[in-house]
């Protein structure tokens, strides 16, 4: 279990880091990432949907979702939760392939108005290097889906 809660050493070689000020206080953007029914609903690039097998929101806790994508295939992931800091922490190892570390941020900008800093940290610069020109794209779609949602919990 151990070596499933470790956390990642970070470097600007062997990261992606997303970052965008959302409407929303840091609490509901929270609440979008710890509500399993909200977070089905924008986890994921533009297409996707999501279907939650388990969903333990806790340091430790298992998360088993499968992701269906656009092309009509379906994406198995496992993760488990490492560190959890309401309202401004959410870290996770994405433990199925490809393996990855998500420290999610979330800093107060105004009293409407929150930055989120989605930082992707992968073990090596090659794993890192392998994925970034996909991901950053792709997260950007992500935290698209997360503003759709924030609108409803407001």
């Amino acid at each position: 279990m151990a070596e499933l809660l470790e956390t990642y050493v970070s470097s600007p070689d062997r990261e992606v880091l997303n970052t965008r000020i959302v409407k929303g206080t840091r609490e509901q953007v929270f609440k979008a990432w710890s509500n399993p029914d909200n977070l089905k609903r924008w986890w994921g690039p533009k297409g996707f949907t999501n279907t939650f097998n388990e969903f333990n929101f806790h340091p430790g806790g298992k998360w088993s979702f499968i992701m269906h994508g656009p092309d009509k295939k379906d994406y198995p992931n496992e993760s488990v939760f490492v560190k959890i800091e309401e309202p401004g922490l959410v870290v996770l190892n994405h433990i199925s392939q490809p393996k990855f570390q998500i420290e999610a941020t979330f800093e107060k900008i105004s009293e409407d108005e929150t930055k989120v800093y989605f930082r992707m940290i992968f073990k090596t610069p090659e794993e890192c290097n392998n994925l970034k020109g996909f991901v950053t794209d792709k997260n950007e779609e992500n935290l698209d889906r997360l503003e759709v949602v924030l609108k409803d919990l407001q």
